[in-house]
């Protein structure tokens, strides 16, 4: 990947910046959902519940494309093209109350339905584009 992009854009990762992510439906045609979002030094990680649509998709075709735009400036972003190399439910409750804490400000994710099992995946960034 290109460090110097992610370095230059790294400010988003911290921001309250929603991603666009863009999964593919069984036949072949796109599907974007904002999700909250985070990243690990290598990875960006995103959580979901299982059976949802894009956990579906991602299961099926792990080949995902995201946009985050800059709260602050939406002329811009940093468009990131890559594979989905882990899902896991271990510790995606723990990920999922650490979204809550960056995107709401508290420290328990509040939505949580019952018998809702929460999903982990960690993004491998592959290529990168961005603008501003």
């Amino acid at each position: 990947m290109a460090d110097d992009k992610i370095e230059k854009y790294s400010d988003l990762f911290n921001k309250k910046a929603f991603a666009n992510l863009s999964t593919l439906m069984k036949d072949g045609s796109p599907q974007v959902t904002p999700v909250w979002f985070d990243y690990d030094g290598s990875h960006i990680r995103v959580n979901s519940a299982l059976g949802r649509v894009k956990d579906k998709n991602i299961r099926r075709d792990p080949r995902v494309s995201m946009a985050i735009q800059d709260p602050d400036n939406p002329y811009r972003y940093l468009e990131i093209r890559g594979k989905v190399v882990e899902i896991t439910q271990q510790g995606a409750e723990d990920h999922i109350d650490s979204l809550a804490q960056k995107y709401l400000g508290q420290a328990k994710y509040p939505y949580r339905q019952a018998g809702e099992v929460r999903v982990l995946y960690k993004i491998e960034p592959q290529k990168l584009s961005a603008m501003g």
